[in-house]
């Protein structure tokens, strides 16, 4: 089969998949500390980049191709002097032998034990490899440990692959910047952090923190407390956000405890909310792993749930279904995130996506016995 072969994939995003709440980063993050500097139409050039980072164009190339070791700092300069003039890298057009096939790469920016113990991962990856698999384009998973990004960075821009689909990046990433500044297609799994020009899918984790939140005042609970999650990652800040905003509207005071989607995390900061508040009947979870930690610590704390504590997570992964009591939670629907994420990056290495719009997609509440 030769590479004319593959089928063209149709990328829709239907208009009841979006959120009336999507935060466009790119455009957010221009109107803050890394505003856009291009002009017109002009493209900027590599040497505008060595420029604005105050380095050598040798040096600002060696960032980009990740070819040869430069400093923390004047890698963080570059990389800063791309997202506000917004390079790309217009590289030639790939060769296609006969034969060849195209094929791309699941990045997951975590660590092993939390890439195999997450389910999250299984069930975005897995929906996103039907995709593929049916557009006969090869997906690799690659796991990106902060130690290991250079590397990893290294290997993508070789040539060994032609688009990447990028999962639980934090902070500014730097695959995030790099590899488009490079020309690769890439699309992210969730709302980047960084101004960057890959697209992105994610789930309307605002909404949805909301959504507990109300769903927990309308059960008559007052003192209401959060596990948040991470937030140099999208989904922990804007569950957070949401979270807050509903209890502002409900005229309630918030009391936050901090955990890193770990179960171990939420054990502590459930520990730890039970110092601060003692009196407190009510904790959304920004994670299920993390809310099966929290019911743990409150069951050895001698706390009734729901009776004494109402506990709401986020998520839907099947452990919310065996949990003790069974977990009422946010459902994201992580299937159709990972099929859509792959839809994306096919039309993307096609030359599509510029002008649709990044999807955001609807969260509903699972009611069960927690809450």
């Amino acid at each position: 089969m030769t590479i004319q072969n593959i089928r063209r994939p149709e990328l829709r995003v239907p208009a009841e998949l979006r959120s009336d709440h999507r935060t466009d980063v790119r455009t957010e993050l221009r109107a803050g500390e890394l505003p856009d500097l291009r002009t017109g139409e002009r493209t900027p050039t590599l040497g505008q980049v060595a420029e604005l980072a105050g380095v050598s164009i040798a040096t600002a190339s060696r960032v980009l191709n990740n070819s040869a070791p430069v400093s923390v700092q004047a890698r963080q300069q570059v990389r800063d002097a791309v997202v506000r003039l917004g390079y790309v890298r217009h590289r030639a057009a790939p060769s296609s032998p006969r034969g060849r096939v195209r094929s791309v790469a699941a990045v997951v920016c975590t660590n092993n034990t939390r890439f195999f113990a997450d389910p999250f991962f299984a069930q975005v990856i897995g929906a996103a490899t039907d995709v593929f698999t049916s557009n006969d384009v090869p997906l690799m998973v690659v796991v990106a440990p902060d130690d290991r990004v250079s590397i990893v960075e290294r290997y993508l821009q070789s040539g060994h692959v032609d688009g990447v689909l990028l999962l639980a990046s934090h902070g500014q990433h730097p695959l995030a910047v790099s590899l488009p500044a490079a020309g690769m297609p890439v699309t992210l799994v969730g709302r980047p952090m960084c101004a960057t020009r890959a697209s992105y899918v994610d789930a309307d984790n605002r909404g949805g923190g909301r959504l507990a939140v109300e769903h927990l005042v309308g059960r008559g609970r007052r003192t209401i407390a959060t596990i948040a999650g991470r937030q140099d990652m999208a989904a922990g800040a804007d569950r957070l956000t949401g979270y807050k905003e509903a209890l502002d509207a409900a005229g309630l005071a918030p009391t936050i405890a901090y955990g890193d989607f770990t179960h171990a995390s939420g054990v502590h900061a459930m520990w730890r909310l039970l110092d601060q508040r003692p009196g407190l009947d009510a904790v959304f979870v920004a994670s299920d792993i993390m809310a099966a930690g929290a019911l743990h610590a409150l069951r050895r704390a001698g706390r009734r749930v729901p009776d004494d504590v109402a506990v709401i997570g986020f998520d839907d992964l099947p452990l919310a279904q065996h949990t003790q009591p069974p977990l009422t939670t946010i459902r994201q629907p992580l299937e159709r995130v990972g099929a859509v994420a792959a839809q994306r990056l096919i039309a993307a290495l096609d030359g599509g996506t510029a002008d649709v719009p990044d999807p955001v997609l609807p969260t509903t509440l699972v009611a069960r016995a927690s809450a």
